[in-house]
């Protein structure tokens, strides 16, 4: 009777470890960005992409665009998220001036786990 609780509790042990274990691999992550993180630009982009690890939910996926050396000004950019879900893609709605810029991304996956992060990149 002891043996069968310990292997009961030790299956139950087993099968949590495995839902945490999938569910850690289940957020989206950034796998690239164009520009690059710490990139030096000699002309600006016309269109800035991220790609993900997996799909997106676009309802809880964006990024937004700054100049740190301009108080953290905020840059207006049209974002879309790509037909396969994997990448959000903005275009500025005007040209980047010569500068430093931050791209600030939150992204949702399906498990509905949002996740956050910047990169960043210098135009001139």
């Amino acid at each position: 009777m002891i043996n069968r609780a310990r292997t009961s509790i030790m299956a139950a042990i087993a099968v949590g470890a495995m839902l945490v274990a999938t569910q850690a691999f289940a957020h989206a992550h950034l796998v690239s960005s164009t520009p690059a993180d710490n990139a030096t630009l000699a002309a600006a982009p016309k269109t800035i992409t991220l790609t993900f690890n997996e799909k997106l939910v676009p309802a809880f996926s964006k990024f937004e665009l700054t100049m740190p050396e301009h108080g953290g000004m905020k840059v207006p950019v049209k974002t879309t998220v790509s037909k396969d879900g994997k990448s959000i893609s903005g275009t500025p709605q005007s040209a980047l001036t010569k500068g430093a810029y931050k791209i600030v991304w939150s992204a949702a996956s399906a498990d509905g786990h949002k996740m956050n992060g910047e990169v960043t990149f210098k135009v001139g």
